[in-house]
């Protein structure tokens, strides 16, 4: 984008060029009134994660040796939230729409951010295995490891919804289930929906960013202790 010259501007560098002036002088001018011909740079888009955690400390609730391992699929998401954009919803005008921030994105999809966040805090309690890692180092297993639980993660909400124009929160929504692979197929051994919501310290895209955080923060807690009262 550039600003254009006044035309006022335009009538003195015309005279002046047909007066015997100095040549490099008119074209400093030129440059120097009304900002002509200046390009605006580009604005660069915010990129946003979750930051780095927490380090060193172990999370409460049962040791670590007492808990199996577990089996982590890769968190699924809705089409709507398969792209690194930080969508934010009108409560108060057209809720069903999610509308992108133009000038901020996450560093990669939400979903991978979550199951990120969830194997980091579940790490802290037991042994989490990707699918096609087998239990014992350097082994292999097709899917899942039989015997060993699995755990599937989908992700149904993750917006920033504005109940106000100055008010908003971070909304996540995720479905757990988790199964026993077997030779004749996964058996379910227990489903459950977390919904948590927190408030936006600002009414814009780095708070909806913290709220967000901070309910995916809130999500893996409760998700893990729900883990550990499994049977």
């Amino acid at each position: 984008m550039t600003t254009p010259c006044s035309p006022s501007a335009m009538h003195w560098i015309a005279h002046s060029v047909r007066r015997p002036v100095h040549l490099a002088l008119v074209l400093t001018l030129a440059g120097v009134l009304g900002g002509c011909a200046i390009t605006d740079k580009p604005m660069r888009a915010a990129v946003y994660d979750f930051g780095p955690g927490t380090h060193g400390a172990r999370a409460t609730g049962a040791p670590a040796a007492a808990l199996p391992p577990l089996t982590l699929a890769e968190v699924e998401a809705s089409p709507a939230l398969d792209s690194t954009a930080v969508v934010y919803r009108l409560a108060y005008s057209d809720v069903q729409q999610l509308r992108p921030y133009a000038q901020a994105r996450w560093s990669m999809p939400p979903a991978q951010l979550v199951r990120q966040r969830l194997r980091a805090h579940l790490g802290q309690q037991r042994a989490v295995l990707s699918p096609g890692e087998g239990v014992l180092l350097g082994s292999k297993a097709a899917s899942a490891e039989p015997g060993v639980r699995l755990l599937r993660v989908e992700l149904e909400e993750f917006s920033q919804v504005f109940e106000s124009a100055a008010e908003s929160s971070g909304l996540l929504r995720l479905r757990a289930t988790v199964v026993l692979p077997t030779p004749a197929g996964e058996k379910l051994l227990a489903q459950r929906l977390f919904a948590l919501q927190r408030p936006a310290p600002s009414a814009d895209a780095a708070g909806g960013v913290r709220a967000l955080t901070a309910a995916t923060d809130a999500a893996v807690q409760e998700l893990g202790q729900w883990l550990q009262q499994l049977p």
